[in-house]
């Protein structure tokens, strides 16, 4: 038997997958401190510099703190930290009772993070990439179906 396999790759509004961009707002908790997006999160944690962070973090959207975040000086272990970074940031994002579901809700479609401005690391531009976002979400999914799982009696 095939099974039906579907693709989500495209993170928009449009599409009715907003919520699965970094640029969704949904405030964070990092030490404390709010941010608005993913983004903001990801973007400032690029360095160790508290006040280059606090800039990002405040910033007024996440194109402003994607921006802002090109301009830094990265912390030396950031190809290291980057990719636990981020799935520490998404899982936190959908432990918002209202995300969390409409994750769940891709069952078990590929998520493709498709996008046109190259980046190739997070995603796919024009048919190449490692679409590491993609992956981590597909991840945090199973993750979470799992702990769901192990909830039921």
């Amino acid at each position: 038997m095939i099974r039906d396999h579907r693709i989500i790759d495209s993170f928009t509004a449009a599409a009715g997958y907003a919520y699965l961009s970094n640029f969704y707002l949904s405030t964070i908790y990092i030490d404390g401190k709010p941010y608005a997006t993913v983004e903001h999160a990801y973007q400032s944690h690029k360095t160790v510099d508290e006040s280059s962070r606090d800039l990002i973090r405040r910033s007024k959207s996440p194109a402003e703190a994607k921006k802002l975040g090109r301009s830094l000086i990265l912390r030396e272990d950031w190809e290291q930290v980057k990719v636990p970074l981020m799935k520490s940031f998404l899982q936190k994002k959908f432990e918002s009772p209202f995300l969390r579901p409409l994750l769940i809700a891709t069952e078990n479609s590929e998520l493709i993070y498709s996008n046109t401005w190259n980046d190739r690391f997070w995603g796919i531009c024009r048919g190449t990439g490692l679409n590491c976002l993609g992956k981590l979400l597909m991840q945090l999914r199973e993750e979470i179906k799992i702990e769901e799982a192990e909830e039921k009696p």
